[in-house]
């Protein structure tokens, strides 16, 4: 069996997240039905994160595995050719060896999410980021946020449906920065637990906006209780990074 490692950009908003699923469009699909004319028979193409609907990826990552010796610059024109009417680019192809996989040999994950911080519609990024309309004191964000970094109970911040076996996870890193009207968010650990960026987002921009203190941040994260936390932050605004091996 012949290996291969892709390096995967889209759009996710027309899919209904990464994940193969009966009756809906997903970007796993298109990328398993654009490597067919290749590979001559169905492969299974493993991603190193699964996006959620709406989410999009600046550096998916995933592999795939196949009984045909093929050429991987011709895999990626291959493939790009056949998803050339969906938001969706191979950016890189090559063979790798049977040690390497998508997932699992992942030490590191990273997510952006990106706020525009305006009263003004969206045009250029609309179902790209998320418009926060009250000004956002950012330096406060991006100091509040350090209470997370570290091995902590994230239940706060654990979406209903969570499958992982235990709330608790480190975090490598978060910073919050500002670039005009444009806020990044950028988080990074070994593994998440379902909606666990979108959800600190979402506590992270009351602080932003003055609705709460430093103090409610830490008592509602210690509280290990998800009904105190904000909402959700939009699936929009989110973005798979890059992931370290």
């Amino acid at each position: 069996m012949y290996r291969y490692k892709l390096i995967v950009e889209y759009d996710g908003t027309p899919f209904c997240g990464w994940q193969r699923q009966s009756g809906v469009l997903t970007v796993q699909q298109c990328l398993e039905e654009a490597v067919l004319p290749l590979t001559k028979g169905p492969v299974i193409i493993n991603g190193a994160g699964r996006t959620d609907t709406g989410v999009h990826a600046l550096g998916q990552v995933a592999h795939f595995e196949t009984e045909r010796d093929l050429d991987a610059f011709r895999v990626q024109e291959c493939m790009n050719a056949h998803l050339v009417d969906l938001p969706i680019s191979v950016l890189s192809a090559k063979k790798t060896d049977e040690s390497f996989h998508s997932r699992f040999s992942a030490v590191e994950r990273f997510y952006l999410y990106k706020i525009i911080n305006r009263r003004s519609k969206l045009t250029l990024d609309l179902n790209r980021a998320w418009k926060v309309l009250k000004p956002l004191d950012t330096e406060k964000m991006n100091r509040v946020a350090q209470i997370l970094v570290g091995k902590h109970d994230f239940s706060s911040f654990r979406a209903t449906g969570c499958q992982s076996n235990s709330p608790i996870k480190t975090l490598n890193s978060i910073s919050v920065e500002r670039f005009g009207e444009q806020v990044f968010i950028k988080v990074s650990a070994k593994s998440f637990l379902y909606h666990q960026v979108r959800n600190i987002v979402g506590s992270l921009t009351k602080v932003g906006t003055g609705e709460w203190s430093e103090k409610k941040f830490r008592e509602v994260f210690e509280s290990r209780d998800r009904t105190l936390a904000a909402a959700t932050a939009p699936a929009c605004g989110l973005y798979f990074w890059k992931v370290k091996y």
